[in-house]
């Protein structure tokens, strides 16, 4: 075996685009790194605030974002995803921008979903925002075809506490909030086959939602591990 070098450091094949914030991310969040199994590398980009991306969809933030990107890619990362579902808008021109695969959004696995139910169930879908996801953003994954039904958390206390970018987190409040949106949307909706969650910092509610609502859920914890378990394939070890 010859090793070859050429970086400072190695082992690490995921990379995070970071928002500028400074809100509480527990253990389950991509921003926390407890999170993972293995090894990831963060960038912040500057500017890069909730509500300049939540809320405007701010086309300025495209350019640092692909720095990020590029500087993650020159660091050695093998794939690069993000903090934030609605970075789904800017996916094409950040994949185009590097030579390693990108994922900026759990919205990107809308169409796989669907592919799994019945023809007819629908995806279920938990925004932090609805109102601000558009068909821009779905279009941009190639979700915006795929019959799904949405509901939101806006003005609850997870969405406050990001979009103000507050330094305290009520994780009982926020997961209460979650189950409630989670259940309201089976209820009135009993076609939803799966449901997918477009928010970063959702997973580490996604237990308590499926234990309510005892469907599948996917969010951006179950893509970037699918991603690195492609990046990082093991031997198999067994007996016949």
């Amino acid at each position: 075996m010859i090793a070859k070098g050429g970086r400072n450091v190695y082992g690490q094949a995921i990379g995070i685009l970071m928002l500028e914030t400074k809100f509480p991310r527990i253990p389950g969040d991509m921003g926390n790194a407890t999170t993972w199994d293995f090894p990831v590398v963060y960038r912040i980009v500057k500017g890069a605030t909730p509500v300049r991306v939540i809320k405007e969809a701010d086309p300025t933030l495209l350019e640092p974002f692909i720095e990020a990107a590029k500087d993650l890619e020159n660091v050695g990362v093998r794939a690069i995803t993000t903090v934030c579902g609605f970075l789904a808008i800017f996916q094409e021109e950040i994949a185009n921008a590097v030579n390693i695969p990108v994922f900026t959004s759990s919205l990107m696995q809308i169409p796989l979903v669907y592919r799994m139910l019945r023809n007819d169930q629908k995806v279920g879908l938990i925004t932090g925002d609805p109102a601000s996801l558009t068909k821009e953003h779905l279009a941009a994954v190639g979700a915006d075809s795929v019959p799904m039904v949405a509901v939101g958390i806006k003005d609850k206390e997870l969405s406050r506490v990001v979009m103000n970018d507050e330094l305290t987190l009520d994780v009982d409040k926020v997961r209460s909030d979650l189950v409630m949106a989670a259940h309201s949307l089976v209820s009135q909706h009993p076609e939803v086959g799966a449901i997918v969650m477009e928010c970063a910092n959702f997973p580490p509610y996604a237990r308590a939602i499926q234990k309510e609502i005892g469907l599948p859920i996917f969010d951006i914890y179950t893509l970037t591990n699918m991603v690195y378990s492609a990046l990082v394939r093991n031997d198999f070890v067994g007996s016949m």
